[in-house]
């Protein structure tokens, strides 16, 4: 089954399902990318800071060199970390990555967080993750502004397809809108019935910008990261609104979930390991929630986010981000 395309505001086509690859194991990796594409998917959503696009390459290599898919047939999705912010060190990493995947072009990059961090030179460490010495801190001075000047120039290079941006606030959208040349394609956020952010999917959509989910199983994604917060909280998975749900519709949880997201028009990238759950996911198009269902997925806004800076570095630091 193939995912339908949804049409961005520069023209291209991005599939509406694709494949999460935050948290593939290195040593799995090319497999699983293998196998993804083998069940039907196209779109593949990484990152720098996965530390993994070197071996997800492999698996994309391997499946054009088997005659899977032509390399026009995927949409590559990865993202500039935050010690890459300042406007002479975008191009560099881009082309480093590319080079990682073994492509020659993203279909679409986005900015990871709109956090800015000192420099660190990837021959000294990649990825640089949040901390440049232990719990030290070092935020660049790089704006907003400075980087999305040098994330359009990747477009005018050739680089990237369409640029976006992930882990943006309704402030900082309006605020990039205000000096955008080219405007954002998509906006990745974190949503799940736990944090629907309704403001901001308006938003996003009244700007014409495909708002993009990610971690659409809501705690299931973070409890490993022994964060209190996401531990004691009951999985999306075996929440009794979403069980029930799944067994009105006959299917599983992770497709009602799924489901709620992209018959409202959002992407999602889920990911696993199982060859019956990739198919699942990828069935989450040709069947539809009705009225009730949404008022009972409305109902469990707990607005409770889990991806944050205090996730990453020590409270007494939080001040450099707000």
């Amino acid at each position: 089954m193939a995912s339908p395309l949804v049409k961005l505001n520069n023209g291209k086509e991005m599939p509406l399902v694709g494949f999460g690859l935050w948290k593939v194991p290195n040593d799995v990796a090319s497999d699983t990318v293998y196998n993804a594409i083998k069940a039907g998917y196209r779109l593949l959503d990484g990152a720098a800071d996965y530390g993994n696009e070197v071996e997800c390459g492999q698996g994309v290599a391997r499946a054009i060199k088997d005659g899977l898919v032509k390399r026009e047939d995927l949409f590559i999705v990865s993202k500039l970390w935050n010690t890459f912010h300042d406007g002479e060190r975008v191009e560099p990493i881009v082309r480093k990555q590319l080079q990682d995947w073994g492509i020659d072009y993203f279909d679409l990059y986005l900015i990871h967080f709109p956090v800015a961090l000192e420099y660190v030179d990837p021959s000294v460490r990649y990825p640089p993750g949040w901390q440049y010495e232990g719990d030290e801190i070092r935020p660049s001075k790089a704006t907003i502004q400075e980087t999305w000047k040098a994330m359009e120039g990747l477009v005018s290079a050739g680089l990237a397809k369409s640029i976006g941006i992930s882990n943006f606030q309704a402030q900082l959208v309006y605020d990039l809108l205000r000096h955008a040349t080219i405007k954002p394609a998509t906006l990745q956020i974190e949503h799940h019935p736990y944090l629907q952010q309704p403001d901001l999917v308006r938003l996003a959509k009244a700007e014409g910008i495909v708002v993009t989910a990610y971690s659409s199983f809501g705690p299931a994604s973070f409890a490993e990261f022994n964060m209190t917060h996401a531990q004691g909280m009951t999985p999306l998975l075996e929440d009794k609104t979403i069980l029930s749900l799944a067994s009105k519709h006959n299917k599983e949880p992770a497709q009602i979930l799924l489901r709620w997201s992209t018959q409202r028009g959002l992407a999602v990238i889920p990911k696993t390991t199982s060859d019956k759950r990739m198919a699942d996911n990828l069935d989450v198009i040709s069947w539809n929630l009705d009225d009730d269902d949404f008022k009972a997925i409305a109902a469990m806004d707990l607005k409770t986010r889990f991806n944050q800076p205090s996730n990453y570095f020590p409270t007494e630091m939080l001040w450099i981000f707000g």
